[in-house]
């Protein structure tokens, strides 16, 4: 059991919203930054690379540092890391908000995504110490809706922000949240800590977060030169040595950043797996339909953010419903059934007429949402239920580790496959060296690009070949996500008893 700090008596309701304010700061930072680029190039200049990093230096040090900081937070007590966490969110918001020149903006990025990581694991883990049996489900359903609001909205939200104000309020915004979420949890939540904890294992942090690291540079590098190219496979080479090696230093720790045999607990690893879930199932969507929308479409912003509501509007009703419900229907039947209703939505889209109305896609982005939605709001309460309440803060850190990494490399490998899809669709249509640049450029909804690249080819045939590739492409993931939700369903219905035999 953990040792209770200071004397109970919080009200757990206090320390719920803190922990929710903190969930859905984190995502609207990632998505708010990626929509205000254009606008952080006018103004601050800088190269691609650097311009790439605003992006990718949170996403890097938010997953790379998640099981650390869940170490860190069941070692030295799990309020303390979310103080901690969720003041320095503020101040590295501010500092990027403040940022005179790109390099500043980077580092400032940095900070932010170490910071999101002490605030989520150890917030995580103080909400699974406040409350217990069914209000814990129900409390990280909720959670779980605060990051997927912010998550889904972001795009549109910032948008706003930006057309009125500037890009530097994005992260005033997000700059109050955490400083609300800071002085809510002094005020709500207990301090607990897990006695048996012996402090960060600083050997496998460092091995995880060069690992991570060069898988990171690898899937953003192999979309543009391919996965042959040989730094490419250089990176993942290392990445495969880097796993090696982490797994060799975590099973030697008496009390390991990750405990390698937590996951002969089918139930755990099967929470594990519906973590990337919505990586491919949903989160890749964010992306990839706005782009089409605009880019190819010819869709204003504001028509194409009307469309997406119909995708991420579920997140704010379904993820609450399926907390109630799992008072009566079992989390296996719930998560498994979403994925199975996600994988339906994909194959909608992907079958409907090619002289469709835009308007047509409705249907099916609502059920790609509600699908998605009935395992994201039991996801986290799942993550730390299928381990002893001590261990929260470990089990909360690879749950989101596997989470957040998953999106970003989901995101790298799902665009890298529809610029393969999109080449074989355009094979013969010019020389290799143009039609692999008009493949690349479609996918990154640049139409004119593409047309300079094959200039043979009429917009209509191009965008008929790009539907062609998207189309196939929603049925490798709605095939994906199938198998998902059998392998989800197979695993978490394990019985406890038998579950915990196993561990």
């Amino acid at each position: 059991m953990s040792r209770m700090i200071n004397p109970p008596g919080r009200h757990p309701g206090a320390a719920l919203l803190a922990v929710c304010l903190a969930a859905a700061a984190m995502p609207l930072t990632f998505t708010g930054t990626a929509v205000a680029l254009p606008a952080i190039a006018r103004d601050l200049g800088g190269s691609p690379v650097a311009l790439a990093w605003v992006t990718n230096a949170f996403m890097l040090t938010f997953g790379a540092c998640l099981m650390a900081a869940g170490a860190l937070a069941d070692a030295h007590g799990r309020r303390r890391v979310f103080l901690a966490g969720t003041g320095g969110f503020a101040l590295a918001s501010l500092a990027a908000g403040l940022a005179p020149d790109i390099l500043t903006l980077d580092l400032a990025r940095a900070a932010q995504g170490l910071a999101a990581a002490a605030a989520f694991s150890g917030g995580m883990a103080a909400l699974a110490q406040t409350v217990e049996g069914p209000a814990r489900l129900r409390a990280f359903s909720l959670v779980g809706t605060a990051f997927g609001v912010g998550l889904a909205f972001g795009p549109i939200a910032s948008g706003t922000i930006i057309d009125a104000a500037g890009w530097r309020m994005i992260f005033a915004l997000v700059a109050a949240l955490g400083l609300a979420a800071c002085l809510a949890g002094a005020r709500a939540l207990t301090e607990s800590r897990d006695p048996a904890a012996t402090g960060l294992d600083r050997a496998g942090a460092v091995v995880f977060t060069l690992t991570l690291t060069l898988l990171t540079f690898a899937t953003l590098r192999a979309p543009e030169t391919g996965w042959s190219d040989p730094l490419v496979i250089l990176l993942l080479a290392g990445t495969l040595a880097g796993i090696w090696g982490f797994i060799r230093i975590e099973a030697r720790q008496a009390r390991p950043m990750l405990d390698l045999s937590l996951f002969r607990n089918p139930r755990f690893a099967g929470v594990q797996l519906l973590a990337a879930a919505p990586a491919y199932g949903f989160v890749v969507l964010l992306v990839l339909l706005p782009v089409r929308f605009v880019g190819l479409d010819g869709m204003t912003a504001t028509e194409a953010g009307r469309m997406m509501i119909a995708l991420s509007a579920p997140l704010l009703v379904v993820p609450l419903l399926a907390g109630r419900a799992a008072r009566w229907i079992s989390p296996a039947r719930l998560c498994g059934g979403g994925l199975v209703i996600n994988a339906a939505g994909l194959a909608w889209a992907a079958l409907l007429p090619a002289d469709a109305p835009p308007a047509a896609l409705i249907g099916p982005l609502l059920t790609i949402g509600i699908g998605i939605g009935l395992p994201w709001g039991l996801m986290d309460g799942l993550a730390v239920s299928v381990v002893a309440s001590d261990r929260a803060g470990m089990a909360t850190g690879i749950f989101s580790t596997i989470r957040v990494a998953g999106e970003g490399i989901a995101l790298a490998v799902v665009g890298a496959l529809l610029s393969g899809l999109t080449l074989a669709q355009l094979a013969g249509a010019g020389p290799m060296d143009a039609t692999r640049l008009a493949a690349r450029r479609l996918v990154a909804g640049d139409a004119a690009a593409a047309l300079a690249a094959l200039p043979g080819q009429s917009h209509a045939a191009l965008l008929a070949h790009f539907d062609a590739a998207f189309d196939l492409l929603l049925l490798i993931l709605a095939a994906v996500t199938l198998a998902t939700a059998l392998v989800v369903f197979v695993m978490l219905g394990r019985s406890r008893d038998r579950a915990a035999a196993c561990a």
